[in-house]
């Protein structure tokens, strides 16, 4: 929408011209004349808002999405949406609507998913702050992978209305809309706006002091069979992290081994697919993929992707067909899920309201195009955060050997989102956050 942000740049200028005052202006229009990006997945009014599902290509925006709305009312320029990946339910954006999106960083690399088009476009310095929303790592995922400042907040602070898909039943306390920004500093003044006044629920004006942070480290998930082994690069960043730390804070970081974690992607699957409290069955993808058509068979639409006649995406099939074998396991799911209410109780108790753990943010650094296909399960580093309702920031660490983003996530306790978010300016100017890509 160029031609559209351009006018409305041109009234932000007018206005600056009224001699009205900075102060009354940051107060009343904090995010003034800055341009702003959209995940596809969110309305914003006149925009396509289909979530590369090929039955909703025709959908326009007639409205804006709470996020959008309150972006806008705080002065901020929508530029336009971004490309995610089918129904936001795979880490590589890609869809039979739009294609691929690639990392600015290597065009061979994915962005990760499913916010991944903000991802990109953010680290390609197109926009400065964006939109994106998270159920299993979307938004930290490509923060990671493009090298820029990614922030699921605590759940229920944001308000998740004007998406799609949006989260029904169990699903509701696991979806998260959030900031991804090029800088850290925007993170927190980006979280205020989105949360409107449910911001009262965080303590983002508390003054925070690094030294008195209780530090924890956990390198890996303790080595789940469905998951990479974490890359040496990662390790020996965060390894630097830790160090930085404990030599300029003059804290010691906890090294901490919590053995659930090793079954992340098991949890967050069944309580994913598990009722809520009135008894709710979580939506089916399956009925989400027959959005705005006729119902879709996950085995039939694998054969007609065999012969290039489906409209759908091959990790959208196979995500159709694992929802039905999940099905067959219920008393494991059950287990499953209190394991989960298990873990979440022992990370609040180790965090509390003074601790931020440092966790990889994925397994391996980004990944080339289509290989997640041949390890499908390396976003439970992220996804098990959403099942345990934790604010995680995930914190750029600058390039590796190969040009590409290193990053960390930090993690802390329900509500405590100023520290992983104070952490993440602190080491933004230790290790230089955001590299242009090109640069080097």
């Amino acid at each position: 929408r160029f031609e559209e942000a351009l006018q409305e740049a041109r009234q932000v200028d007018k206005l600056l011209s009224e001699g009205l005052g900075d102060d009354y202006l940051e107060d009343k229009f904090p995010l003034l004349g800055v341009p702003v990006t959209v995940k596809e997945a969110f309305s914003l009014h006149g925009m396509p808002n289909t979530s590369g599902l090929v039955n909703r290509r025709n959908v326009i925006a007639t409205s804006d999405a709470t996020v959008v709305s309150r972006l806008k009312q705080a002065g901020a320029i929508p530029l336009g949406v971004t490309n995610c990946s089918e129904l936001c339910m795979w880490y590589e954006s890609s869809n039979r609507i739009y294609g691929r999106t690639n990392n600015p960083y290597d065009l061979q690399r994915i962005v990760g998913g499913s916010s991944g088009g903000e991802g990109g476009v953010l680290a390609a310095a197109c926009s400065v702050i964006g939109v994106g929303s998270d159920i299993g790592g979307s938004i930290r995922m490509p923060a990671f992978f493009n090298g820029v400042f990614g922030h699921k907040p605590t759940t229920g602070v944001v308000p998740n209305d004007g998406q799609f898909p949006n989260a029904h039943g169990v699903r509701t306390s696991y979806l998260c809309t959030g900031p991804m920004c090029r800088y850290a500093e925007d993170l927190e003044l980006v979280l205020r706006v989105m949360a409107g006044p449910g911001v009262s629920k965080l303590k983002l004006n508390e003054k925070v002091s690094l030294e008195k942070i209780k530090f924890h480290c956990m390198d890996h998930d303790g080595g789940s069979i469905f998951v990479s082994p974490v890359d040496k690069e990662i390790l020996q960043a965060q390894k630097k992290v830790v160090e930085h730390i404990e030599s300029d804070l003059g804290v010691r970081v906890q090294r901490v081994a919590i053995h659930k974690m090793k079954y992340s992607f098991q949890i967050w699957s069944a309580m994913m697919s598990s009722k809520d409290s009135n008894g709710q069955e979580a939506q089916r993808f399956t009925d989400l993929l027959g959005d705005h058509g006729k119902p879709v068979w996950p085995l039939w639409e694998l054969m007609k992707w065999l012969v290039g006649m489906s409209s759908h995406t091959l990790p959208a099939i196979a995500l159709g067909l694992t929802e039905k074998l999940m099905k067959l396991n219920q008393s494991g799911n059950a287990k499953l899920v209190s394991m989960g209410k298990s873990l979440q109780e022992e990370m609040e108790a180790l965090l509390g309201q003074d601790g931020v753990l440092l966790y990889p943010s994925h397994p391996t650094i980004a990944p080339k195009h289509h290989s997640p296909i041949c390890m499908p399960f390396n976003f439970a580093y992220t996804a098990i955060f959403n099942v345990l309702g934790l604010p995680v920031t995930q914190c750029p660490l600058g390039l590796g050997s190969e040009g590409l983003p290193l990053g960390i996530q930090l993690v802390a306790a329900a509500y405590n989102d100023h520290l992983t978010l104070a952490v993440a300016r602190y080491l933004e100017q230790a290790f230089g956050g955001w590299v242009l890509p090109g640069k080097v």
